[in-house]
């Protein structure tokens, strides 16, 4: 007897842990239901969710709940991300992918932090948590792969919404030198010229050059594909807001309310900074130099657990900090650490409150904030008011130090001096030229010529370049008096492809120096005939479009030209050998008939849109349903985008980034939007709404936004509380 009392005491612990747990369930439950109940979720006949609370935080709960049941593997998916999970889920090979995210993520300082926010922000983060847990809790068949409780505190983790953060930039196969041996999956493949431009196209149109004298806002993000949900957020508190939301943030990250509509480009800002660090090692730690101090380096462990076929298991670092920030490489001797924005309250607070903002006033004021460090801004509202905001986080910084460089570390001067103002970066608020626009390019060119001026501003505001799309985005937006929402659609889908205005002429021009006997001059008569008579315009059923981007493909690697998308299509080709140039055409003829039987293939037959499923790396099928896209990769200079490409096991190119998400919305008396999503709203192929925009996204063919609640009358597939 003696010897079973210490396990009667233990099973006695036991049982009455279980029912505190169970206590802590009944009254989360309680709690949980009483916020569903004042939510209305209506499902519209996309499936997409409009929901409304009494309270901005009720509708936090119920959108929550809403992109859960979308699609919670995404949701949880980027929380994995934010915060340096992955590992737990995929296994070692995302284990320096978590240790970047630790540097600078850490659970302690983001409880501090949601301890310190102001009571309104709590308690969205508080349904924030809620409403995932409460779907977890009604769906006991999902199974999280690593979250089993969301935290309020985890908002903080994950505060912008854009698809690469600041963080990303840190290389991975550098950080795993520096801190170990590196997997080879983890070490970044070299960087190839054909790498797909990521980005974005947003343009906004005074009243004065529509037919309706409305402003008029293009919202059209390039990422990867089912990368943001699309939903509708009302309460009785003002929230108003339509358009993409991040999967698991609560807050729309690129869209519009009945007064102002917003919409976020990638932007060329200087906005990180790397900084040598002098270091010595002095009995049991290392020091830095710092002006005449040695100062010494902060070491921590960080621990990054991960998934092995066994179970669990766990890999420790020890990592370095000076003041800058912390050590992620080394080079030539000299450690690098990186200094980058954190400001996860301020980040939370903007992206959030810029949602109810009703006109240019309130939403600069949002800008005042200073927090969105990766992204331009174009911006347009009922009162007729047009903007451009650069990016919203730059340092301050002596300007005979080159910052596109790690710069000396041990040198005082080198030290942010605090952040611009908004005015005193690249700006614009109803240009003469009455429309703006940026397509990830710089903002030299966004109003024509009302544009800021360069000489204007710090260097380091902009490190990017003119692009393809830039020059096309003038084309069509410039000189123009008489738009409608339909023909500012028309203008983002405009079929021309500025790339190729020098590249053609220079390959239809080697063909005619080309002596008669040369062999390659009548292999490829033939296909110059074609290309002389082509407008450089898309199309599905266009076959000079098929033969002249595999030819561009081809030619790059043969002559070089650079980056996919980089430049305004004047790479060197004019001065490459004619015969290289020829060269290129036939095997890019070759290689379409190899492929798919003839080099007078339909563009629309090679470049398709396809979903069988829901992984984050998709698999694609030549033997599977696709359909046929007509525009192209926006490295040609097409503004919608399509970034696709041949994979294993298959001839025709499948896209997988590019349009996501596209709206036009006018501001009127009442606000009217059409908008598509790629694919379908829900992440369940089983589901009708899987695929069923799928045609309307791969033909520019929009569905009006049900915005009002008259407008969903007809529209309704379901309305329920969360949990129903």
């Amino acid at each position: 007897m003696v010897r079973g009392q210490p396990m009667k005491k233990l099973v006695l612990i036991f049982a009455a842990a279980c029912a505190a747990y169970a206590f802590q369930g009944d009254r989360d439950a309680a709690r949980w239901k009483q916020e569903a109940a004042r939510v209305t979720i209506i499902r519209d006949d996309w499936g997409l969710a409009h929901v409304h609370g009494k309270t901005d935080a009720d509708v936090v709960f119920g959108m929550e709940y809403a992109q859960a049941e979308d699609d919670f593997n995404r949701v949880e998916t980027n929380y994995l991300n934010a915060m340096g999970r992955l590992a737990e889920a995929e296994g070692e090979s995302k284990i320096y992918q978590d240790l970047r995210m630790k540097l600078f993520i850490d659970p302690a300082e983001l409880k501090k932090d949601y301890a310190a926010s102001p009571a309104w922000l709590q308690k969205l983060m508080d349904a924030f948590a809620d409403g995932l847990n409460y779907y977890l809790y009604k769906h006991p068949e999902v199974k999280p792969r690593v979250i089993r409780r969301f935290e309020p505190w985890m908002a903080l983790s994950f505060t912008e919404g854009s698809i690469g953060g600041d963080i990303e930039k840190v290389n991975l196969g550098q950080l795993g030198a520096f801190y170990g041996t590196a997997p080879v999956s983890q070490q970044p493949a070299a960087q190839e010229f054909d790498e797909e431009p990521r980005g974005s196209n947003g343009a906004a149109v005074a009243p004065a050059n529509t037919v309706e004298h409305h402003a008029l806002l293009l919202i059209n993000p390039h990422t990867s594909f089912y990368f943001r949900s699309e939903l509708q957020m009302t309460s009785d508190e003002g929230l108003d807001a339509y358009g993409a939301v991040t999967w698991g943030q609560f807050f729309i990250y690129q869209g519009f309310n009945a007064r102002a509509g917003w919409m976020h480009t990638s932007s060329g800002v200087d906005a990180v900074d790397e900084y040598l660090e002098t270091v010595t090692k002095k009995g049991d730690g290392f020091y830095y130099k710092y002006g005449n101090e040695e100062r010494r380096m902060v070491a921590t462990e960080i621990a990054v657990p991960y998934k092995t076929d066994s179970g669990m298991s766990e890999k420790k670092f020890t990592v370095y900090r000076t003041h800058h920030g912390p050590v992620i490489r080394e080079v030539n001797g000299k450690w690098v650490a990186i200094r980058l924005m954190q400001e996860p309250i301020k980040a939370l607070t903007q992206s959030y409150t810029r949602t109810k903002a009703k006109d240019y006033k309130t939403f600069r004021q949002t800008m005042e904030l200073k927090a969105n460090s990766s992204n331009n801004t174009i911006f347009a509202d009922a009162d007729g008011d047009i903007a451009y905001f650069h990016g919203n986080f730059i340092p301050r910084r002596d300007t005979s130090f080159d910052w596109t460089r790690p710069v000396d570390g041990s040198n005082p001067a080198t030290e942010w001096k605090g952040l611009l103002d908004v005015d005193e970066t690249p700006h614009l608020l109803n240009p003469k030229s009455g429309w703006l626009y940026n397509t990830n390019n710089w903002p030299w060119s966004a109003a024509g010529e009302s544009s800021p001026k360069k000489e204007d501003y710090p260097v380091y505001v902009e490190s990017g370049s003119e692009s393809p799309r830039g020059l096309h985005a003038i084309r069509v937006l410039e000189n123009k008096k008489d738009f409608t929402l339909d023909s500012l659609l028309g203008a983002a889908f405009d079929s021309y492809l500025t790339w190729f205005e020098k590249p053609m002429p220079a390959l239809i021009k080697a063909w005619d120096a080309t002596p008669d006997g040369n062999p390659l001059k009548a292999k490829t008569a033939e296909q110059i005939a074609l290309l002389r008579k082509w407008d450089l315009r898309w199309a599905a059923g266009s076959v000079p479009t098929s033969l002249g981007i595999f030819w561009a493909e081809d030619v790059r690697r043969r002559v070089g030209g650079g980056r996919r998308g980089s430049g305004s299509g004047d790479d060197p080709f004019g001065s490459a050998p004619a015969d290289a140039l020829l060269q290129s055409l036939l095997a890019a003829s070759d290689k379409l008939a190899v492929d798919f039987g003839s080099w007078k293939t339909p563009w629309g037959d090679i470049n398709r849109f396809q979903r069988l499923n829901d992984d984050i790396a998709p698999r694609f099928d030549d033997a599977g349903p696709s359909i046929p896209v007509g525009f192209p990769s926006a490295s040609w200079g097409s503004l919608a985008s399509f970034g696709a490409r041949a994979y294993p096991g298959t001839k025709k190119w499948y896209g997988t980034s590019g349009n996501s998400f596209v709206a036009v919305v006018e501001f009127g008396k009442t606000v009217r939007a059409k908008a598509v999503t790629a694919g379908g709203e829900s992440g369940n192929p089983a589901s009708k709404h899987f695929n069923d925009e799928a045609k309307r996204y791969a033909t520019g063919d929009l569905r009006e936004v049900y915005y009002y609640p008259a407008q969903l009358k007809g529209h309704t597939e379901r309305e329920y509380h969360p949990g129903e």
